[in-house]
């Protein structure tokens, strides 16, 4: 990787239900950049030794996917809150995890939980810091310790959980067809906002865009997903594979978004090795490291 190249970001996280075992068996071929194996709100209470050991399982089986390679998709796992959560991390932490979403999370969470993943890394002979995690940031309380929580060790992104966020603030869910509810719109989207300014301020990924439940209405998840990516989010979280064509055509910049990102690395590392470190772009305007960021993200989305 050069140093007019980032890694590549994931555009879709795919929630399969951990309790699902016929879901489980497809969702390597269901085409999204990242997986995540819900063992909570998905799972029911009664259910979750079962998920576990289900998940297990199928992480033992990832071998026998010849054709799949390793790391394509991302696998995270969403545990729960708590004890029950370290104990199912302890568990599945293992070669072919990307790393652990931490639901309901809390800065003692996060502290627990890195501890926990260390002793699996030196388990299985690992390098320290390789399962990463990714806290849902779920009540009033999280979002207002943001900025701690994205300096957490091995966090790598943010995600918010809108649903019980609403829930516990009185917010009406937003829905892009009643002017009516702009209002709670405005109030997420503010939220959205912080999500993502803790996230560059401590160095993270883009924060994990929200679910939208209706599988239905492409239309509106295609307006809401690009309105996401004029916010600076890079992907989304999809409850259905029906969702996923859609969300990646929102976040993979076209043909001539990417050649002009290219044609302007290209010319500011050449203006770079001339001692330069400001160019003027096609369309007469400075180019300077800001833009030139701002080109090495959209290569970072291309496909």
């Amino acid at each position: 990787m050069t140093a007019n190249q980032l890694a590549p970001v994931p555009r879709s996280y795919l929630y399969v239900p951990g309790d699902r075992p016929e879901m489980l068996a497809k969702a390597l071929g269901r085409g999204a950049d990242a997986l995540i194996v819900d063992l909570e709100d998905a799972v029911p209470a009664s259910g979750k030794e079962r998920a576990r050991e289900l998940v297990r399982a199928w992480l033992t089986g990832l071998d026998d996917h010849a054709d799949v390679p390793r790391g394509t998709p991302e696998i995270w796992i969403r545990v729960n809150p708590g004890e029950r959560g370290r104990a199912e991390s302890a568990l599945l932490a293992a070669p072919g995890v990307t790393g652990f979403c931490l639901a309901k999370c809390s800065g003692a969470d996060i502290a627990a939980q890195h501890e926990t993943l260390a002793a699996a890394e030196e388990r299985h002979g690992l390098a320290p810091g390789t399962f990463a995690l990714a806290p849902l940031l779920e009540t009033a309380s999280a979002v207002l310790d943001v900025r701690q929580i994205a300096r957490a060790p091995r966090v790598r992104h943010l995600q918010l959980g809108e649903a019980d966020l609403c829930a516990e603030l009185g917010i009406t869910s937003p829905d892009a067809t009643d002017p009516a509810c702009a209002a709670a719109g405005a109030a997420l989207a503010a939220i959205r906002t912080d999500l993502l300014l803790a996230s560059a301020a401590a160095g993270l990924l883009p924060p994990v865009g929200p679910v939208s439940t209706d599988f239905t209405d492409l239309d509106a998840l295609a307006r809401t997903t690009r309105a996401l990516r004029g916010l600076g989010y890079r992907s989304r979280a999809c409850v259905h594979p029906r969702q996923l064509g859609t969300v990646h055509t929102a976040f993979t910049p076209g043909p001539e978004e990417v050649a002009a990102a290219q044609t302007l690395l290209d010319r500011f590392a050449e203006a770079a090795r001339d001692g330069s470190g400001v160019i003027t772009g096609p369309d007469g305007r400075m180019v300077d490291e800001a833009v030139v960021r701002a080109a090495r993200r959209v290569l970072a989305t291309r496909r």
